[in-house]
């Protein structure tokens, strides 16, 4: 795909569904007691991952192609049965680890496998504690890698101590946990986001949460649960970087999830001196949404660590072309995740934004990027990895002269991402 300079920047996007929330609608509703319809479902790639697996295990599933609602049809909470072939989890890491939490309770044998990039991403962090509880699970590489092929059964409750704030696998012990002999916790350094506390507990799950420790008690049955699934403020960032960093902009995003354990890059965007306005603040399947209002403004450097880290953790690539438009002087540490996720999320930011201009630098866990700087257009590279490919899009209609992303895998969790930013970047150009 070509980008070029954007001339000005106007327009209102409704913002894609939460795919988090997407793919956990799927899941849990899988084994409830009965029908729920999801609206708004996000129809993507990831997602339709899931219901295929899902489908695969026995689940009804009535979601045509194209269509923004899904129909689940659980059967309870034992109802899977085997799959006649191996479960193809796509590119989907959440598919992949929260299903090998929900295979752990089931005593059927499950293989699950991936693409390229999927099967190249640690899985040990889940293999361990579900290992520990008693599931048989073996993979790859010394049990780090997919293909993972996992017998479920009589699951041990487990309280364990997670060296990393991830959501994926705090997710996958406590569906283990549903089906564990007692009450279950996860205790994490930080906390990390909590669409599954949410939903669960909204399907009549016994979950406490205590900071950043979350314990959850074995269940019998789970109500269905209907809803409507918010924006992903994961694919609101583009446009929020996108119009903050211009020197001419106003985007209006609707309908943006802004749950607070999801909400770091608005954080950082504050501490940037970013014009960020939330009006229409409101309740959307239990999880709280807003429209977002952001112009641009003027930036200044800001260090980004701690525990606003797993809150921004998929924006981080995108807080790095932020810092090419603040003064000073910018440190994003504490993220070793980026490593790990469909791409090495460090060397892949650092390499595509030097091709064009920055002063960027990488560190082990993070990087520091030396502002301003004037960026120029490029032949960059997304990696077959979609943050990146967005990155590079927002980055070059940003830039001066034409930048040509390849690899861009932007589909794979924003299908309509190009046709809203030629729409939103007047006087720019957008090209296959």
């Amino acid at each position: 795909m070509i980008v070029n300079s954007a001339g000005r920047i106007r327009a209102r996007i409704e913002i894609p569904s939460d795919k988090s929330i997407s793919h956990r609608s799927l899941i849990f509703n899988a084994i409830a007691d009965g029908p729920a319809t999801v609206e708004r479902i996000l129809d993507s790639e990831d997602v339709r991952s899931t219901a295929a697996c899902l489908s695969a295990l026995g689940v009804e599933i009535d979601w045509p192609t194209g269509a923004p609602v899904a129909h689940i049809r659980g059967n309870g909470m034992h109802s899977l049965f085997e799959a006649d072939d191996t479960l193809d989890c796509g590119n989907s890491g959440t598919s992949m680890r929260l299903l090998l939490g929900l295979l752990a309770g089931h005593p059927i044998l499950s293989i699950l496998t991936g693409d390229a990039s999927l099967r190249s991403r640690p899985m040990a962090r889940v293999i361990g504690p579900l290992r520990s509880m008693g599931a048989q699970i073996s993979a790859r590489k010394g049990d780090t890698l997919a293909p993972v092929v996992v017998r479920g059964g009589s699951l041990r409750a487990i309280d364990y101590q997670s060296p990393m704030a991830s959501a994926q696998v705090k997710s996958a012990i406590m569906l283990a946990g549903l089906y564990a002999s007692g009450p279950s916790s996860v205790i994490e350094p930080d906390k990390s986001r909590d669409h599954t506390e949410r939903m669960l507990s909204a399907m009549g799950a016994e979950i406490a949460e205590d900071g950043a420790i979350t314990r959850i008690r074995p269940a019998s049955r789970l109500s269905p649960l209907s809803l409507r699934v918010p924006g992903d403020i994961s694919s609101a960032a583009p446009w929020l970087v996108l119009a903050a960093a211009h020197p001419d902009a106003e985007l209006l995003l609707e309908g943006v999830n802004v749950n607070p354990t999801r909400t770091g890059l608005l954080d950082i965007l504050r501490q940037m001196g970013a014009s960020v306005e939330r009006l229409e603040e409101r309740t959307s399947g239990g999880e709280p949404a807003a429209d977002l209002v952001v112009r641009s403004s003027q930036l200044r450097g800001t260090v980004v660590s701690g525990s606003l880290v797993p809150r921004a953790i998929d924006e981080l690539p995108l807080v790095a072309v932020l810092a090419c438009f603040a003064e000073g002087e910018t440190v994003v540490k504490d993220a070793q995740e980026l490593v790990v996720k469909e791409s090495d999320r460090v060397q892949s930011t650092v390499d595509l934004l030097t091709r064009m201009g920055a002063r960027i630098t990488p560190r082990p866990d993070g990087f520091v990027v030396h502002g301003p700087a004037r960026l120029h257009g490029a032949r960059v590279d997304g990696h077959s990895d979609h943050r990146i490919g967005m990155l590079g899009a927002i980055a070059g209609a940003l830039a001066e002269g034409e930048t040509r992303i390849e690899n861009d895998a932007v589909g794979v969790s924003y299908p309509n991402f190009w046709q809203d930013l030629a729409r939103a970047a007047e006087g720019g150009m957008i090209k296959a």
